[in-house]
């Protein structure tokens, strides 16, 4: 009896351990096991050794990869119950779900090897942005090389597939962490197809790089997860600037931490140096790429030698902490982090926000429950609005805000346990400087000693000067808010809703607008459109809106104001943004339109990682919400209207990722008469303009097509026109795409990123209409009805594209694209729209 005890308690124990190593991805063979167990109690002892035996080799055959195997040949499977790993264990490729998610996201990942033969750290994940069904889930390598995720009753996932079959090829999990696609050839050697490392996820390993493939455009960085739990595309990515030689934390493109240069050491300043001391950097700076990478010195080194970057913008290593976006408030420059010229006024340098137990009374709370919202989305709101004292997650995986504000005169009640973080002085001095901290108050009592005596000297000099002026300045304000109260005079409300009956244009008092963007806040400013600032706003019924303030020179009257403003108001389509209302205060003249969440087209299409978001689907959709808003602007609103800056950040995109032509602050309007204009001041931005408006200063319907067809090209390719220059081949994206096709090679110029998401068929089609758009006159080129016609036609027959205009232009192109009007295209970037149209 005593032995039976002995051998189900030993047993157990095996299956404890088993369990806690293997359970998240096995769980179908634990099962098995436990239920073996309960099994045994019905035999007797002399059974449990053939029975332990069984069960031994059965677990062993079930779970793991044959000893030595580390590749997946041609015609190969590994399914969700296997792992592929490198020849000394080092690293494994598998299929699981993420570490602290509380969604269960499953992925294809690579893990490397923890401490004690169990789980380490996950260091890549095949698209973030796309969870596995890992239920029926198999990766293969076909015959052809085309490496992919296969599902029962689902659309398979291509990993990589080449425009041209190849044969001999192999899938290989190397002891550095990197997965490699190789082809063999016939000489013995290997040529790598596809690899791991080229996209990066939030871990950096030894011999991964960042930085850029000057060959391939290709950029290599890493980006954090949303938050702690959920591993889709977050904030903050770490990124290498070759001219500067550093490394740097970004958040949505602004730099927040960098590393320093290297010194005589060969260590980073910004870096602490017992962190990098183990470390031996690897920058590579030629005409095939501009990166960096870094390897270990010893060899034996015991640390797991990974740099982590966190959803809050830390950077870290086992040894300790790298960099800290966390830190960076923008008054900083410590340790790395760079300062900022829109700090809000109401915050003083020394203010950062701290980690409390507890948490507010809900009296105080205003909610905010944006899945798509982070912890430092919640931060920096809340550092922004001068009347967030502090704020806490809303959901348990770290998304959404919960902000809290309270009179600081006021006790505030903590109630239940929760960690929130509030906004105060530091309560900690550094360690390191506790023997110049003394000096230091020392110096500081002298200094105020001598002040006090100084102020009290000059005290009563300046005191009635000092309380006459804040009375003065009491009064003026009482007199402003007096005239906006009885604002004017001549152009009241109530005129301008009769002079707009019967037009769905409201109109906003100049109150209103003042509380709504923060007294025009440099804080809301959102970039600077044709002919004025816009500024993001919050009506008093929440509703989020762009208002665009008028420059006071455009030497528009209120006549032609409110005409231009009945106008605008007519133009409804789905693809144009929406005019909501205006407000006219003295000299002031204000437009307010709806506010796009997700920023402009620019913004996600030419980012390397985020036009990822961006699938054919999408892409096809805005291609068409662009060409249908174009045809209306051009053949079915009431005046025929030329927009004249066509281009990717003038495409807004609503929540939903359907398209709005922005920015009518350059169009021009015709009679439906009328067919072409002459004018002596071009305005528009170069490499979208179209070679008879650049050079000689005339206009039509076909000029916005030139334009469009530059676009149409740009969405295909996730490119910028002025892209593909080097010195040996001086061509921008027309004239590449133009050889590509005349070569019959023209599914080259289709963005990598969109991997087996594209329609072959509607690729070729957009490139071939986009050719056409961009021909040298503008007559050959097809109105915006040829245009839907054709793109929604798949049996058509379309004209074969000539050589198309700007075929080799370097001088004009060399540089970055920017508009011949100051400052048109900067709200765009931003995420909203500037409006008002130039009158002819």
């Amino acid at each position: 009896m005593v032995t039976t005890s002995f051998s189900l308690v030993t047993l157990s124990s095996v299956a404890l351990r088993l369990h806690r190593q293997v359970y998240r991805t096995h769980k179908v063979n634990f099962i098995f096991i436990f239920e073996t167990i309960l099994m045994m109690i019905r035999f007797k002892i002399k059974k449990q050794v053939v029975l332990i035996s069984y069960l031994c080799m059965w677990w062993t055959t079930s779970i793991c990869v044959k000893a030595g195997n580390d590749s997946l040949k041609a015609g190969e499977r590994l399914d969700a119950n296997a792992t592929l790993c490198s020849k000394q264990g080092r690293y494994c490729l598998l299929f699981q779900d993420t570490v602290n998610s509380q969604d269960n996201y499953n992925y294809l990942v690579i893990e490397s090897k923890g401490y004690f033969g169990g789980r380490g750290s996950v260091i890549w994940m095949y698209d973030r942005n796309q969870p596995i069904d890992i239920s029926s889930a198999v990766l293969s390598l076909n015959n052809s090389g085309v490496l992919k995720i296969e599902f029962q009753y689902k659309k398979e996932i291509i990993i990589y597939s080449s425009p041209q079959p190849i044969n001999n090829t192999v899938a290989t999990m190397l002891d550095t962490g990197n997965f490699v696609l190789e082809q063999l050839h016939p000489n013995g050697t290997k040529s790598v197809v596809w690899q791991s490392f080229d996209y990066p996820t939030d871990t950096l390993v030894p011999t991964m790089k960042l930085g850029v493939n000057r060959k391939t455009g290709h950029n290599w960085s890493l980006v954090s997860w949303l938050s702690h739990s959920v591993p889709t595309l977050g904030e903050f990515s770490l990124e290498w600037e070759p001219k500067e030689g550093e490394l740097n934390i970004k958040k949505h493109g602004k730099v927040y931490w960098k590393s320093g240069k290297l010194g005589n050491s060969r260590l980073f300043d910004n870096i602490p140096a017992n962190v990098q001391k183990n470390y031996q950097y690897v920058i590579i700076s030629n005409k095939d790429e501009d990166s960096f990478s870094f390897e270990v010195k010893d060899q034996n080194y015991k640390m797991s030698p990974e740099w982590l970057l966190s959803s809050s913008g830390r950077l870290a290593s086992s040894e300790g902490e790298i960099g800290n976006a966390d830190n960076c408030y923008g008054f900083n420059s410590d340790r790395g982090c760079q300062k900022w010229e829109d700090i809000p006024t109401c915050r003083k340098p020394g203010e950062v926000f701290e980690i409390k137990i507890g948490r507010p009374n809900t009296h105080y709370a205003i909610f905010q429950d944006n899945v798509s919202y982070c912890y430092n989305d919640c931060k920096m709101s809340c550092w922004r609005n001068c009347g967030c004292n502090g704020f806490r997650k809303y959901y348990g995986n770290g998304t959404g805000c919960i902000f809290y504000s309270w009179n600081s005169t006021q006790d505030v009640d903590l109630e239940d346990d929760f960690k929130f973080y509030i906004l105060g002085k530091p309560t900690k001095s550094d360690p390191n400087h506790h023997g110049k901290r003394r000096w230091i108050w020392i110096s500081a009592a002298i200094a105020v000693a001598l002040l006090i005596i100084c102020s009290l000297i000059l005290c009563i000099a300046i005191k009635k000067h000092k309380y006459g002026f804040k009375e003065k300045k009491v009064k003026r304000k009482e007199k402003e808010m007096q005239e906006l109260a009885a604002s004017n005079e001549l152009y009241s409300i109530k005129d301008l809703e009769d002079d707009f009956k019967g037009h769905d244009i409201k109109v906003f008092s100049y109150a209103s607008i003042l509380e709504a963007t923060m007294d025009f806040s440099h804080e809301n400013k959102l970039g600077q459109g044709g002919y004025g600032p816009v500024y993001k706003g919050i009506l008093a019924t929440g509703q989020e809106v762009a208002v665009k303030r008028l420059s006071k020179t455009s030497g528009q009257g209120i006549v032609e104001f409110k005409n231009e403003l009945v106008l605008i108001c007519e133009l409804q389509h789905t693809n144009l943004v929406q005019l909501l209302g205006c407000c006219i205060h003295e000299e002031e003249r204000i437009l307010i339109y709806e506010y796009m969440p997700n920023k402009s087209l620019d913004f996600d299409l030419f980012d390397s990682t985020k036009r990822k978001l961006l699938d054919w689907k999408k892409r096809f959709n805005i291609i068409e919400g662009i060409a249908q808003a174009l045809l209306y602007l051009h053949k079915y609103s009431r005046l025929k209207i030329i927009h004249r800056d066509l281009k990717a950040s003038n495409i807004l995109l609503d929540e939903n990722m359907n398209p709005k032509i922005s920015d009518f602050g350059m169009a021009r309007m015709f009679t439906q008469q009328e067919s072409t204009i002459n004018t002596n001041r071009i305005v528009g931005t170069y490499g979208y303009m179209s070679p008879e408006y650049a050079m000689e200063g005339v206009y039509s319907t076909k000029s916005d097509v030139y334009s469009f067809g530059v676009l149409l090209l740009e969405i295909v390719c996730g490119r910028k026109n002025n892209s593909f220059y080097d010195a040996d081949r001086p061509l921008n994206l027309i004239g590449h795409a133009w050889e590509l096709w005349n070569d019959g090679e023209y599914m080259q110029l289709m963005d990598p990123s969109l991997s087996d998401s594209f329609v072959p068929d509607e690729v070729k089609r957009c490139i071939h209409v986009g050719l056409l758009c961009v021909e040298q006159y503008a007559n050959d080129r097809p109105t915006m009805s040829d245009v839907i016609s054709m793109l929604t036609n798949k049996h058509e027959h379309i004209t074969l594209p000539t050589r198309p205009a700007f075929y080799v232009r370097k001088d004009i192109f060399e540089e970055e694209t920017t508009s011949k009007v100051l400052d048109t295209d900067t709200y765009s970037i931003t995420g909203n729209s500037s409006s008002g149209v130039e009158r002819k």
